[in-house]
């Protein structure tokens, strides 16, 4: 297959799954407490390049659902882009999940107050526990499977 044509492949294909699993279980997926599941995904750049626009785009086209306004659409998007980016460049299994939890639990938590009146702080320490459990519990027993699979190889 065309180097391209598999990029935007993979590309659009994690795009529709961010999307599809950020909406559709919508009531975790916002909000002052979320767990968002999609975050699971995050795992995906070890892997493949392709991940980092898929994810970037599926957050934006989710976020497009935020109750939480354009605000969410931007600055969650943002988030999503630095720690797909973050994460290509991790080459240790356990580290994987880590940019996608340190980076929302300092960028969501402005959201947040910006669009909930929220304090800063302690939406920070929900905002990470939210992304621990979809990163790491969900997140690394999928990048387990995928590299014992060797899928993207």
């Amino acid at each position: 297959m065309n180097k391209n044509l598999k990029f935007l492949t993979q590309a659009g294909i994690i795009a529709a799954l961010y999307t599809s699993i950020t909406i559709v279980l919508a009531p975790l997926s916002y909000g002052a407490i979320q767990i968002r599941v999609s975050e699971a995904l995050m795992v995906l750049p070890f892997f493949t390049p392709a991940a980092i626009p898929g994810l970037f785009i599926g957050c934006i086209l989710a976020n497009l659902n935020s109750p939480l306004g354009i605000i969410d659409i931007i600055v969650g998007s943002l988030a999503t882009l630095i720690a797909a980016w973050i994460t290509w460049k991790i080459k240790k299994k356990p580290w994987v999940p880590m940019p996608s939890i340190v980076i929302n639990a300092i960028f969501v938590p402005f959201v947040l107050k910006y669009a909930l009146g929220l304090p800063y702080f302690p939406s920070m320490l929900w905002v990470a526990l939210g992304q621990a459990i979809a990163c790491y519990g969900f997140g690394y027993p999928l990048l387990v499977l995928l590299n014992k699979s060797k899928i993207f190889k």
